[in-house]
Parts: structure tokens; C-alpha cells; sequence
């Protein structure tokens, strides 16, 4: 038998934005989702990306996965792109980071029907990412911590509706949202360079103007915003929502002596205050 775990993952900057090719940052986080390649059991999530995967690497054997989360799919950490990623490397542990990641990027577009990758970049190679759509470019920012915040709604998010729905904005008013585009790739490249020299009193600042234009796209919400405008009362540097939208996380930065007082804040807003560090390995095998 062999096991494999991939973690989930954390956009930063740059959602909605990379889905047109311009950069974005994101984190893979500790909470991890396992494959192994052993007798079925009741499967807690979507079975056609395993499907997806056999198909694609199974060489005609007859592999039978079972499959277990540290995180729910509830919460937007990419668990899709997870168990992608940790079934083809349970299938052939000896391969490369950008075969695996070509292979499971297609698979995931395939079943999903849209996606940049980011999310299956973060599986792979973990750490975190300055990316840019379909893995055109995968840099790894080398840091040390990434003092991060992570507060859940209690609502999920429709990622591929939400995505359509700004589709639809960019059909009926290309320059705007092509200058919101442009606007949150700038904040992009001054993040990637704030974050490398720690100065994470700027990337909050950042967040907030990336929250901005988000707000602007249409994909936030009185929730998202509720939690944010806590996070931010308590003293976060900054704080905005992470992935599609609507529902899922929210993030924020702050000092580790204000950790505390910002999740109770959270939670105080309605929503759940979630114990999960960033910067986390990629897939790896566990067995």
C-alpha cells in the first residue's frame, strides 16, 4: 500500500484576475487531504477527479483508492485540486513536480470546465507561489513565515458560477473590468516584492486594496465583509477574501500577539476562527 497527502491551499492576491492570465499569490496550507491506494471506503467527497485520474495514469491496473481530509471541502482549500494531485502521485510516486502538475491541471479543467491551476500548483509544489495561468510560471517565494489569519463564513462558495458571473461583467463592460485586471496584477508584483522582505504592514495595505477591487467585480459579500471589517477593527494590517467569493474564507495579517483577539473577533462577527498554518510542504508520500 502506499499513501500520499497534498495540502490545501490559500489564495493571497490576484483571484478572478488569473483566470485572464495575469499573475496571483498563493499559499498551500498545513490541513492535508491522503490518498491511499488500498481497499475502498466511503468516499467523503467528489469521485470523478479520482476517476479522472486512473483514467489518466492508471495503465489499465485496477487501483482502488480510499481517501481521507484533515479539511473540508466546505471551506475552499482546494480539495478538487488536492485529490488530483496526491491520486496521480499514489499512481506513479517517481515523477516529476511539472508532469504532475500538467497532468492534473488538465484533469481538473476537463472536469471543472473552467480554473487557472493555482490550486493544483499549490498541492504540488506547496510553499508559497507567485503563478501565473496554466503554470506558465511557477516561482516559489522563499520566506519564512507568512503571519496569516483565516476566518470561514459558514457559507460555500460556487466558484464556477462566481466565475461565470464575472465572465458576464467583462462581456458587458470590458475596459472596467479589464482596468480592475491590470490594477489587481500591480498590487500582485508589489505583494510578491513586499513579501519577500517581510514587511507584511504593506501587504496587509495591499489586501485591502485587492478587497477593493473585488468588491468591485460583484463577488463579495455581507458576510465576507462583515468578517473583514472585525478582523481589521482588531487590529489586522490588513484583511480581504481568499478564492472565488460569496462565501468561503476570508484572511487576514496581523502580529502573532494579535492572533488571539482577531479570531475571537471573527467569531464574535458569526463566523469560525480556523487553525491552519500557511507555507506548508507540497504533495509528498506518507507510506
Amino acid at each position: 500500500m502506499i499513501k500520499v497527502s497534498a495540502p490545501g491551499k490559500l489564495m493571497l492576491l490576484g483571484e478572478h484576475a488569473v483566470v485572464y492570465g495575469y499573475p496571483c499569490i498563493v499559499t498551500a496550507v498545513s490541513q492535508r487531504l491522503e490518498v491511499s491506494v488500498s481497499k475502498i471506503d466511503d468516499i467523503p467527497m467528489d469521485r470523478r477527479f479520482v476517476d479522472a485520474a486512473i483514467r489518466a495514469w492508471g495503465d489499465g491496473k485496477d487501483y482502488a483508492f480510499s481517501i481521507k481530509s484533515a479539511f473540508s471541502g466546505k471551506y475552499g482549500f482546494g480539495s478538487s485540486a488536492a485529490v488530483t494531485v496526491a491520486a496521480l502521485k499514489a499512481m506513479r510516486p517517481i515523477v516529476e513536480n511539472w508532469v504532475l502538475f500538467d497532468a492534473a491541471y488538465k484533469i481538473v479543467l476537463d472536469v471543472q470546465g473552467v480554473g487557472s491551476g493555482f490550486d493544483v500548483a499549490a498541492a504540488t509544489y506547496g510553499g508559497t507561489l507567485y503563478f501565473v495561468a496554466a503554470g506558465k510560471i511557477i516561482e516559489p517565494l522563499e520566506i519564512k513565515e507568512l503571519p496569516l489569519i483565516v476566518g470561514y463564513t459558514g457559507m460555500k462558495a460556487d466558484t464556477t458560477t462566481l466565475i461565470k458571473q464575472v465572465a458576464e461583467k467583462k462581456e458587458k463592460n470590458p475596459e472596467k473590468v479589464e482596468r480592475i485586471f491590470q490594477a489587481i496584477a500591480k498590487l500582485v508584483e508589489e505583494a510578491k516584492t513586499r513579501i519577500l522582505e517581510a514587511d507584511w504592514e504593506r501587504v496587509g495595505k495591499l489586501m485591502d486594496f485587492n478587497q477593493e477591487y473585488l468588491r468591485d467585480l460583484g463577488v463579495s459579500s455581507e458576510k465576507l465583509e462583515t468578517l473583514i471589517s472585525a478582523a481589521k477593527k482588531a487590529g489586522a494590517w490588513g484583511a480581504k477574501l481568499s478564492g472565488a467569493g460569496g462565501g468561503d474564507c476570508m484572511i487576514a495579517l496581523a502580529t502573532s500577539d494579535k492572533r488571539e483577539v482577531i479570531g475571537k473577533a471573527i467569531e464574535r462577527a458569526g463566523g469560525q476562527a480556523i487553525d491552519v498554518r500557511p507555507n506548508a510542504e507540497g504533495v509528498r508520500i506518507e507510506l
